[in-house]
């Protein structure tokens, strides 16, 4: 194996061919010549020592040393991405980026805020702020892929360090002429037998609902799925279930929708937000000013 035949280009090109299932297909997204990005391929497959590609008529697809490369070279050109977004980010004058990963429930309520103010206090700062559920921000965190990550209590923490972001409660948002809506607040258990619409199974908040119906015994009725909070409040609209939400993210859409929402009664429903990294005491001094910063906004 000789790595140090490895080339960026050669590294680009396969994994475009690894996405696409075809050399054609991935030699036109390069602006190469066929037979030049089959020999780049075979060069590629010289230096690591392996087929990458099982190939067939239908196209190409990976051989289980394709799938391991894919993966590294996925990361590889990640990183020179940010690198050259970085030098760039210096010649300009910038101090550096942050890739901030949040769930969706930091992001509707209170990042655009705390981003802003940030951001007016140090115009050198990029934030890069990307939207994720809970757990893959973890996930995110701890491989690098993200500087500091913002998810819910109850998220398995795998080790970061962790700390208190913000706090939110969770409410019954229904139609304003259902017939719970004239009440001042309720269990959950009381509303349980609604047909429900939910964010995605993989979200915090959704695994959330599903652990404390499973508690009382019960099953989760869900009806609609759907990807945002302003999705979910406008399918509860249109008389296609109840849903459970964030009351600060749904507070501008009451009016607008003929909603209602019901504070629940039940502890799970006050979260907590946290804020996780790998190593406080290994962050750039640019990160840090942000931690500090939004640790604290919720003091304010």
């Amino acid at each position: 194996m000789n790595l140090h035949r490895l080339d960026l280009f050669s590294l680009s090109l396969f994994v475009l061919v690894a996405r696409s299932g075809s050399i054609s297909k991935g030699a036109e997204l390069a602006s190469l010549a066929i037979g030049a990005a089959s020999r780049r391929l075979t060069d590629l497959e010289a230096a690591v020592g392996s087929e990458l590609f099982d190939r067939h008529s239908r196209g190409v697809t990976l051989t289980v040393a394709g799938q391991a490369l894919q993966q590294h070279a996925q990361r590889i050109l990640s990183d020179v991405d940010r690198l050259a977004a970085d030098l760039s980010d210096h010649a300009a004058g910038l101090v550096g980026a942050v890739r901030l990963w949040a769930n969706t429930s930091a992001v509707t309520q209170f990042l655009p805020g705390d981003i802003a103010s940030f951001t007016g206090a140090h115009p050198g700062v990029r934030i890069e702020l990307e939207e994720e559920d809970s757990g893959a921000i973890v996930l995110a965190v701890l491989d690098g892929r993200a500087d500091v990550g913002i998810f819910a209590d109850r998220t398995p923490t795998l080790g970061l360090h962790v700390m208190r972001y913000r706090d939110d409660r969770l409410v019954l948002v229904v139609p304003s002429s259902h017939e719970l809506a004239r009440r001042r607040s309720l269990h959950f258990a009381e509303a349980v037998d609604e047909d429900f619409v939910c964010l995605s199974k993989n979200t915090s908040l959704a695994q959330r609902m599903l652990s404390e119906t499973s508690s009382i015994g019960r099953s989760l009725r869900i009806r609609i799925q759907v990807r945002s909070f302003d999705a979910m409040c406008r399918m509860v609209a249109a008389g296609l279930g109840v849903a459970v939400l964030p009351a600060e993210a749904v507070r501008h859409q009451l009016r607008a929708l003929q909603l209602k929402q019901i504070p629940l009664d039940d502890a799970w429903a006050q979260r907590h937000l946290l804020i996780g990294l790998r190593d406080p005491n290994a962050v750039p001094r640019h990160v840090r000013q942000l931690i500090d910063h939004l640790c604290e906004a919720q003091k304010g």
